[in-house]
Order: structure tokens, then sequence, then C-alpha cells
């Protein structure tokens, strides 16, 4: 179980606490001992590749809405 961290002493070593996460240490942050968020790793994403779903859109998605259903969207 990760050890809870509390505010004051988060922004004292707030710079430590960034380099534990990054070495893949989930660090929770908490007020008054009540836990409140976690600090986790961030997974590298590497490049993101676009285009990776296969398929084509009808031409009729791009007309507008008939009148009815665009109001309905607009809370009329």
């Amino acid at each position: 179980m990760n050890k809870l961290v509390n505010v004051h002493e988060a922004k004292t070593h707030f710079s430590r606490l960034l380099d534990r996460a990054h070495a893949g240490e989930e660090i929770l942050l908490g007020k008054s001992g009540t836990p409140y968020a976690r600090l986790v790793p961030l997974k590298p994403s590497g490049k993101r590749k676009l285009g990776f779903v296969n398929g084509k859109l009808d031409p009729s998605f791009f007309e507008p809405l008939p009148d009815e259903e665009l109001a309905e969207w607009e809370g009329s």
C-alpha cells in the first residue's frame, strides 16, 4: 500500500515526489490524512498514428439534420 503524503510535505518535496512517480511509483496525496489524489507515472504514448480505423462515412453523415432532430439536440 502506498504511503499517504500530506499537502505540506508534498509542496516541500514536490520535485522528489515527481522523481519517484517518474520511476514508476504511485503516490497518494492527501489533506489532513484523507486521500485526495494520486500522483502516477505517465505511460509513454509514442507517436500517435492517425487514420487507424478502416471504413468510410456515408455522404449523408455530412448533411444537415432534419428540423425535428435538430430541435431535440438544441433542447427546443
